[in-house]
């Protein structure tokens, strides 16, 4: 492998990790910060806090197993994506509903994409 290729697959990695850990963090910390803002009841900042923190997890899974962490990260963001375009709060506008729904699907739709893309091509060039 030429030595700009590797490079290249490299900044593709951590470009895809970064890009997952800060969109767990971000929803770690809009959740946690929601509970706060709200007066949110004990046993509902926690559940909102485990939801967050399961995100996180979800982010660091690509760092141990690539493929699988990739392919989870996809599935996620579609399942989240068309979940919330279904059924989204009533209040809400047509604009805030799509911009949620692509600040909460589109990164680790990216991610994961980029995560398997650096995968297949590490065996393809294996």
């Amino acid at each position: 492998m030429l030595y700009a290729e590797a490079r290249m697959k490299l900044r593709l990695k951590l470009l895809a990790r970064a890009l997952a850990l800060s969109w767990a963090g971000f929803w770690l910390f809009f959740f946690l910060a929601e509970s706060a803002a709200w007066h949110a009841p004990v046993r509902v900042a926690l559940l909102w806090a485990g939801v967050g923190l399961l995100l996180v997890c979800l982010a660091l899974v690509p760092g141990r197993w690539e493929m699988t962490g990739g392919l989870l990260l996809v599935v996620v963001a579609l399942s989240a994506g068309v979940a919330y375009a279904i059924w989204p709060p009533p209040q809400l506008p047509v604009v805030s509903r799509v911009l949620t729904t692509v600040v909460f699907s589109g990164p680790p739709l990216a991610a994961g994409i980029l995560f398997l893309m650096h995968r297949w091509g590490a065996t393809a060039n294996a």
